[in-house]
């Protein structure tokens, strides 16, 4: 049993988030946080939010690519909850006021027709319980200071959630080659970079069935009607004012991202 103020750690977090302002990394002040410890603060975090009026509407798991685990030096999933106040429709233009040091990522969002209750969920069993799959944009956002994170401060800070906008178009997993099909994202016009499903943990279907079997062997449920984000299928792109964004899947179709405010961090 150790020490670590779990309460006061998801209220300094909390309080990051309402202040748009960061704090000093919480493993570089107490190296001895676990990850249970973490996901605990997490909770008081979202906590806060929910008591502030959000709703929980989804969930999320992150740092599943390559590219973005060496980017940020944590090569392990993280994983949080999406709040109602996350969510952007494809055509509005996402405020970086509301965030402090975005950093946006391409990847599918599953939307559930049924629940999915882990452990011992299958890749299959997330195919047949979606509704549909939507390129979607993560515009991730860390209240530690200059993205300095291990696995536990990453976990601890709701896996690093800022926004989200789903696009419009929606497809059938099962009709899809979600392994194989390519995204090509766009910045300002131009070809940022290119990815493929198999980035993200050999299929975006097993980084879903993870974070099922993870978040349930802590009694969390995915619910129908839920969004859940795969992970990442692009590198991190930072944005500032004007910027826009366009992901592109292979037989799916595409997602349109706008920003405007004040610059990034």
């Amino acid at each position: 049993m150790n020490d670590v103020p779990i309460a006061g750690l998801g209220d300094e977090l909390y309080d990051a988030w309402l202040g748009r302002r960061t704090v000093a990394p919480l493993t570089a002040r107490l190296p001895e946080i676990t990850l249970d410890d973490a996901y605990r603060i997490q909770q008081r975090f979202i906590a806060r939010r929910l008591d502030a009026g959000e709703r929980i509407v989804g969930k999320k798991i992150g740092v599943t690519s390559k590219a973005v685990q060496n980017f940020l030096g944590v090569y392990q999933p993280d994983f949080g909850q999406l709040t109602s106040g996350m969510v952007y429709q494809e055509g509005d233009t996402i405020d970086l006021n509301r965030l402090i040091q975005p950093k946006a990522e391409a990847e599918l969002a599953f939307v559930l027709k049924r629940d999915l209750v882990g452990p011992g969920i299958t890749a299959m069993d997330v195919i047949h319980a979606t509704d549909y799959v939507a390129p979607c944009f993560e515009i991730v956002d860390s209240r530690i200071t200059d993205w300095k994170i291990a696995i536990q401060d990453t976990v601890a800070d709701n896996a690093s959630c800022g926004v989200y906008v789903l696009g419009d178009a929606k497809g059938d997993p099962r009709d899809l080659d979600l392994t194989l099909a390519g995204m090509v994202l766009e910045k300002n016009g131009e070809l940022f970079s290119t990815g493929v499903g198999a980035a993200v943990q050999g299929s975006p279907a097993n980084a879903v069935a993870w974070l099922a079997n993870t978040l349930g062997m802590l009694g969390i449920p995915f619910r129908a009607g839920e969004v859940i984000l795969s992970g990442s299928q692009s590198a991190l792109v930072p944005v500032t004012d004007g910027d826009e964004l366009v992901c592109t899947i292979g037989g799916l179709g595409s997602c349109r991202a706008v920003f405007a405010g004040r610059s990034a961090a």
